[in-house]
């Protein structure tokens, strides 16, 4: 089980930005370091050379001066190697047949058939010593030669004792930056810890508990916003789906009651033959009033899914806005409502014939239900070429609904005879606006409804148009066909 712990430990993200972190300093370090090591020996070389050339000049300047006197040039030039012997400096000096002519003390050997590609006053390494070779001008004095050289043994042995320190600072590094890198890891992901804690404790009964905000506006705290926002999504989803299913069982006991109600009543006793068939009607009539509830519910749930598909066939709106108006002209004259279509221009969508006639009758039914008796119900239906998009507007001048009211009615169960009371009983199951909505979305609509409390609602279907030829456009005018009214 160790092995599994460690493996674990391994695979976590402060122990991979522990990793990054420990790479990118040591090879920062690594480079510095080097960079370090190679700008000081260049410098100490620099001064080693400019050390030797003012040495020439010194020498020839001693030379010039002395000479002819040979003992007190050979005691200058001595003295001079005698207090530089820890740089190992020496002095030689080349006739000009090129033979020795002189040297200083400890000088050691040098080639001279080396020195015929060495410019003059040009330090040049030479074996392990750095020499400057220069000729004396004959007009200040014979023509010697002069060479002069140091060992850069001293030299390196400075390098290299810097290069131990810099090894040092290198291995402490090496040490220090794990350790470092794995504490500001954990203090990095250390908020991420809390999030999952926090998230691990959520349950889909309880999710009142939020992530802290630390204020600092970074990455971090923008995803517990985001996971905070998610979570309010989830939470209000739940509610929704949680009023959902307990209304939806309401609505569905109200009718399995009365059709249990209804054979208990008729298995009492013996009836006759009309008393069985009323009730046989009352059952069917319970029926059909579940069976348009759960249709409902399972639009809703495909919607909810993702899945509710639509046909994208050619649809003729006005066509589908007649025919509805056609059918509940009798509704209309029954309810002492006006209903009327004061505008109905050609428009052609892309879409189901069926679901679009669905939102057309679920709208006209409402507005007639919700609309006083002497009132009117107004359908116009008009394609807008400057946006591509056809417009279906159904206005009443019912009672309107509330401000507060408004931002619900699209809520499932959501009754609209709580908001639009009249004389006029109405029931319905309250899911007739959400089912519309939920079809012009699939077919890349929108609704749209607005309302005055005591003046009427307006509910308008907003709809991709269908390209049309120029052709059919002149086949069919446009503007409003013959009023339907209550006459």
């Amino acid at each position: 089980m160790p092995s599994a712990h460690l493996r674990e430990a391994f695979g976590t993200l402060r122990f991979r930005l522990t990793i990054w972190n420990t790479a990118v300093v040591l090879v920062f370090v690594l480079l510095t370091l080097w960079g370090v090591r190679e700008g000081l020996r260049l410098v100490l070389w620099k001064e080693a050379d400019d050390q030797l050339l003012e040495d020439a000049r010194e020498i020839q300047e001693a030379i010039v001066k002395h000479y002819p006197d040979d003992a007190k040039i050979h005691d200058e030039l001595d003295r001079k190697a005698t207090t530089h012997t820890h740089r190992g400096l020496f002095i030689e000096i080349i006739d000009e047949q090129g033979a020795p002519q002189w040297d200083s003390t400890d000088a050691p050997a040098i080639s001279l058939s080396s020195l015929q590609s060495i410019s003059e006053m040009t330090p040049t390494t030479v074996g392990k010593y750095r020499i400057v070779y220069f000729q004396l001008d004959r007009r200040l004095a014979p023509q010697y030669r002069i060479l002069i050289g140091a060992s850069f043994d001293q030299l390196e042995a400075d390098i290299a004792q810097v290069t131990w320190l810099l090894l040092v600072v290198g291995s402490v590094t090496l040490l220090a930056s794990p350790l470092g890198g794995y504490w500001l890891a954990g203090r990095a992901t250390r908020p991420i810890a809390h999030i999952i804690d926090t998230t691990n404790r959520l349950h889909p009964s309880s999710l009142n508990e939020r992530l802290p905000l630390r204020g600092t506006g970074d990455e971090l705290d923008r995803l517990s916003a985001t996971i905070n926002g998610f979570l309010d999504r989830i939470g209000r989803y739940l509610e929704q789906n949680r009023e959902f299913t307990a209304n939806a069982a309401h609505e569905l006991r109200s009718p399995l009651a009365a059709i249990q109600s209804s054979l208990e009543v008729a298995l009492n006793s013996d009836r006759g033959i009309e008393e069985y068939k009323e009730v046989l009607a009352e059952i069917l009539d319970e029926c059909g009033r579940l069976r348009i509830l759960v249709n409902q519910l399972l639009l809703l749930a495909e919607s909810d899914a993702g899945r509710l598909q639509v046909a994208t066939e050619p649809v003729e709106l006005d066509v589908v806005v007649r025919k509805a108006c056609d059918m509940f002209l009798g509704v209309a004259e029954s309810a002492d409502v006006d209903l009327r279509i004061v505008g109905l221009g050609h428009a052609r969508v892309a879409g189901d014939a069926g679901r679009l006639r669905q939102v057309v009758n679920n709208l006209i039914d409402n507005a007639l239900k919700f609309t006083h008796a002497g009132g009117s119900v107004d359908v116009r239906l008009a394609r807008h070429p400057a946006d591509a998009t056809v417009r279906l507007s159904v206005r009443d001048t019912g009672s309107g609904i509330p401000a507060d009211d408004l931002p619900h009615i699209f809520d499932r169960f959501y009754r609209g005879d709580k908001m639009r009371q009249h004389e006029r009983p109405t029931r319905g199951t309250g899911l007739g606006l959400a089912i519309c909505r939920s079809i012009v979305e699939a077919h890349s609509g929108r609704l749209e409804v607005t309302s005055l409390v005591d003046q009427g609602t307006t509910v308008t279907v907003i709809l991709p148009a269908a390209p049309e030829s120029q052709d059919e456009l002149a086949l069919r005018p446009d503007g409003p066909l013959s009023a339907i009214s209550r006459a």
